[in-house]
């Protein structure tokens, strides 16, 4: 009975009432849930599932190819097989899949398990760069994506390829991935100028992820034309708009997909040839003179070729470089710091990059600026004994010092005329000419800012343009540089040693052959290139060459009219013809009865040249104790072209801390120059015409 009452107690209408209204209220909450789900909120949470099942996919392009002037490759995509595991479609069965593991291992030699998981690894996991055996790297893409192929081994052979693809039903989720790699045939011949690809930047990785590349995925040129032409190589990605489950498995495409734009190819004005011939002269000179002197003289040089009519660029060697293969499909760090860190610094482009006194090289512009502003006559006669004493003055004011200036001739060369001066690079004469000396050559002769003039008309202190990253613009100082950037007046001195090309002045390699190019090509001067064509990806020319006259001296008023202060007046005038024909003589008689004469001595084209060796005192001489006074080192400069009637080539070579230009720089381009006629014959008598290419 006790109990009974309990039970009826229980039961009372109050406690139902109380349930009822809890189970209205959770009824309420529930349909405003809804209300906000469906209703209010109901597109947004639409949008977010849409995302979560439609996901884009990239479609990687193909970049184009680059050629030498003669179709030969430069830089290619070739095919590169990786080996892959799709986790979900592996067997179900733990010990199918462990014998799928050890037959894997056993094929392409990774251990099926190795190293340890944990967040740290798993962070910084990185295939192909792994240690990771088979089933740690089954458990990371498991866990991330397990429908997405993640990558075991990369670049095995296309035999393992093979056997890896005939095994595809015995062995369920592994397969083969083919990706596209750069290689590279001429590999350091001519890796200077191609360079080389790597991965997108984090500073790039905006710029290039708008326009539908992958970061991590797809690669960027790093150097030389690869990076200068990227934008014309490179093409653009497609695209495709799937569907996924929740695990991320692929359903069907959305949309149409959006296919890959291929990339343009390039050919280049380079003949890898003569690029090989370049080279090899470079490398036999120096290794030459390091042996005849019983140690190491020099390490690295440049050399370029071009032909004066066009600006085609038919060779550009700077050593030592790099093997641009050893970088193809990734970058390793140690060969990368290996390379950082060589004091030769090999990933530099000497030829562009390498701001250089030029030295005597560097007369011609005192040459053509003295005769065009009738500072002597060619016929003038001057002293050239092997030293002169010069009152040094700072300021109108300054009562001056007495200072000697030598020749590299201390003997000198007794009585000079404008061409005897030139072809034995005098050093007294251009000192006279330069700065003045007094009643031979009244008053500061040509005078810095002339000089300065000139030199920027002969395409000094300025970019030239050329189509590779690096560039740098060299130096041509003047009294007004000197106060801005040494807090320092102007001497006599300063003019005296930059007439011959030393002092402040700097130049790249391809600045000086540009300058003399000018003057081979009767004062034109034509934008210096390596890109012959641009071609679609079924090889048809899209881009035609066609050369790019910049300007000319002696049409074109580029030289400033000075006043007594040297002011601009806002006169312009040009170089006269007779002067630029009279620095071209002057030239030749350098090779037929001057300071060339040793290095051809049995010519069979005539050509036409000036040598120059340039004091120096850089960090590398500093440090190796070799600035002694009034006996510094000195690098080795030539240029030349060829034939002296009617250039079709003109060559600059430079052996840092070489010597003298006439034993070392010269012969190099003797042998260029031999090499290039040697291979106009050859293509003469195929019927081919590689090396030469004549103005439309």
């Amino acid at each position: 009975m006790r109990s009974d009452k309990k039970i009826e107690k229980g039961l009372e209408p109050w406690r139902f009432n109380a349930i009822y209204i809890l189970l209205g209220l959770i009824l309420v909450v529930y349909v405003i849930r809804l209300f906000s789900l469906q209703i209010i909120n109901g597109k947004d949470y639409l949008a977010q599932s849409e995302e979560n099942r439609l996901t884009g996919v990239s479609v990687s392009t193909t970049r184009g190819n680059i050629y030498d002037r003669n179709g030969t490759v430069l830089a290619q995509n070739v095919a590169s097989f990786d080996v892959v595991i799709t986790p979900a479609y592996l067997p179900t069965d733990p010990g199918t899949m462990e014998d799928v593991f050890r037959q894997l291992s056993e094929l392409i030699d990774v251990p099926v398990t190795n190293g340890v998981i944990n967040d740290t690894t798993v962070k910084y996991f990185t295939p192909c760069q792994t240690d990771f055996g088979i089933k740690e790297i089954y458990y990371i893409g498991d866990t991330n994506e397990p429908f997405s192929p993640v990558k075991v081994k990369c670049n095995v052979s296309q035999e393992i390829a093979m056997t890896i693809r005939e095994k595809e039903n015995e062995w369920q989720g592994v397969g083969v991935a083919v990706q596209q790699v750069r290689q590279y045939p001429t590999g350091n011949l001519t890796s200077e100028v191609v360079g080389f690809l790597g991965p997108i930047t984090a500073e790039d990785e905006d710029y290039y992820v708008d326009r539908g590349f992958v970061a991590g995925t797809d690669k960027i040129g790093f150097a030389g034309t690869e990076r200068e032409l990227n934008d014309i190589l490179m093409g653009k990605n497609g695209t495709r708009l799937i569907e996924v489950d929740n695990a991320g498995k692929e359903i069907r495409d959305v949309e149409p997909p959006v296919e890959a734009v291929p990339g343009n190819s390039v050919t280049l004005t380079i003949d890898s040839r003569l690029q090989s011939a370049a080279r090899t002269a470079l490398i036999a000179e120096i290794e030459y003179w390091n042996t005849y002197l019983g140690r190491i003289q020099s390490q690295n040089g440049v050399v370029i070729a071009m032909n004066p009519k066009t600006g085609e660029i038919l060779a550009m060697v700077s050593y030592p470089n790099y093997e641009n293969n050893r970088l193809e499909r990734l970058i390793p760090e140690y060969y990368y710091n290996q390379l950082s860190q060589d004091p030769l610094k090999p990933m530099l482009n000497y030829a562009i990059a390498a701001e250089q006194p030029p030295g005597s090289v560097y007369k011609i512009v005192a040459a053509i600026g003295a005769l065009n502003e009738k500072v002597v006559t060619p016929e003038q006669q001057l002293e050239c004994p092997g030293t002169i004493s010069v009152i040094q003055k700072f300021s109108p004011n300054d009562p001056g010092t007495p200072r000697l200036y030598y020749s590299y001739d201390r003997e000198g060369h007794g009585i000079c005329d404008f061409l005897k001066g030139f072809r034995l690079s005098d050093d007294v004469y251009f000192y006279k000419i330069g700065g003045g000396f007094n009643e031979e050559v009244p008053g500061t002769g040509l005078g810095a800012d002339r000089l300065a003039e000139y030199a920027k008309a002969l395409g000094f202190d300025r970019y030239t343009g050329i189509e590779l990253p690096g560039e740098v613009q060299g130096l041509i100082p003047d009294p007004t540089w000197k106060r801005i950037y040494r807090a320092e007046n102007w001497s006599t001195g300063d003019t005296y040693i930059t007439t011959i090309g030393q002092g402040y002045v700097l130049a790249t390699p391809l600045q000086v052959l540009q300058s003399f190019a000018i003057l081979a090509n009767d004062g034109k001067y034509m934008q210096p290139t390596i890109i012959k064509d641009v071609l679609d990806s079924q090889g048809n020319v899209i881009k035609p060459f066609e050369p790019t006259l910049v300007w000319d001296i002696t049409k074109d008023p580029l030289i400033n009219e000075l006043d007594d202060n040297n002011k601009p007046t806002g006169t312009k005038y040009t170089v006269e013809p007779w002067v630029v024909d009279k620095v071209k003589e002057a030239m030749r008689l350098v090779v037929v009865d001057g300071t060339a004469t040793k290095a051809f001595p049995n010519e069979e084209i005539p050509s036409a040249g000036k040598t120059g060796t340039a004091e120096y005192c850089d960090n590398v001489a500093q440090l190796k104790d070799l600035c002694k006074p009034e006996n510094w080192p000195t690098h080795s400069w030539y240029v030349g072209y060829a034939p002296y009637d009617d250039p079709e080539i003109a060559v600059v070579a430079f052996v840092y801390n070489g010597g003298e230009g006439a034993s070392v720089a010269a012969p190099i381009v003797g042998k260029v120059l031999e090499a290039y006629f040697e291979l106009k014959a050859i293509d003469s008598a195929s019927g081919s015409n590689s090396t030469s290419t004549t103005l439309p």
